[in-house]
């Protein structure tokens, strides 16, 4: 173990969603490499407090990865330097004694600020409430392998499932797209048979929710590189072509009513 020395931080505040931000400095004399950022951003609030400042807010919950709740732009990139890591798992063995460090939180129009480092991804419940479920009844839990699934398939639902929603994919796109969140939501569902009896109605009613609050995809591969799970934008390939399809086939349906 070693410690940082003189790390200094430039941290975004902002009162509320209407309210001017402005970047405070803070000085971290020292630091252990094995806290994570997340500690160190604990160790910050303590001393404000104990000085009677008001501390930073900022998301967090598991610290593990899985929740997703951890949305920063350090540095400029979401999530920071390491790919394939949540803020949570972030280290400061990743940065050297003397650095400075920029915190903001996720810029994106359909993210609006809340207060210094927390924004609002309710959008992305919008999202799920449109179609992200199924509700076809599908009886008791069957034995093991009683439907047969081919393993590239079920392989890729699992890669699909472990999406934790933290809003990296529409920080990091230029356009504040969420098609990378989208696709792979609907992916995880629509690859499998439990999924199929609501697959184009799923697609539909999710995309075009997604379209209310966000911008286009237009491929620039960015969302794919800051995703902590590295979710592959197959996915968007994958939910366009089930978009198309469902045009089609959401309109033969009614047709015949």
């Amino acid at each position: 173990m070693t410690t940082l020395t003189n790390i200094t931080l430039k941290v975004w505040r902002q009162d509320g969603p209407g309210q001017q931000g402005r970047f405070e400095t803070h000085q971290i004399p020292e630091i252990s490499d094995e806290a994570s950022f997340l500690e160190m951003l604990d160790i910050l609030n303590e001393r404000l407090i104990e000085e009677n400042k008001e501390a930073i807010v900022f998301d967090h919950d598991c610290r593990e990865g899985i929740c997703g709740t951890c949305s920063l732009m350090i540095d400029g990139q979401a999530h920071g330097p390491e790919k394939a890591t949540a803020t949570c798992q972030l280290h400061m063995r990743t940065f050297e004694s003397g650095a400075e460090i920029v915190i903001e939180p996720f810029r994106a129009t359909a993210f609006p600020i809340i207060k210094d480092l927390m924004v609002d991804r309710a959008p992305f419940d919008r999202i799920i409430e449109s179609g992200g479920f199924i509700t076809a009844p599908t009886g008791g839990a069957p034995d093991a392998n009683l439907i047969p699934i081919p393993k590239p398939v079920a392989d890729s639902a699992m890669d699909n499932a472990e999406c934790i929603g933290c809003g990296a994919c529409v920080a990091a796109c230029p356009n504040g797209a969420a098609s990378l969140f989208t696709s792979a939501k609907i992916a995880h569902l629509n690859l499998l048979p439990q999924g199929q009896a609501e697959r184009f109605k799923r697609t539909e009613a999710m995309v075009e929710t997604m379209e209310e609050y966000f911008g286009s995809c237009t491929n620039h591969g960015e969302c794919s590189s800051a995703c902590p799970k590295e979710i592959s934008i197959d996915s968007i390939a994958l939910m366009n072509a089930d978009y198309l399809k469902s045009k089609i086939k959401n309109r033969k349906a009614l047709s015949r009513r």
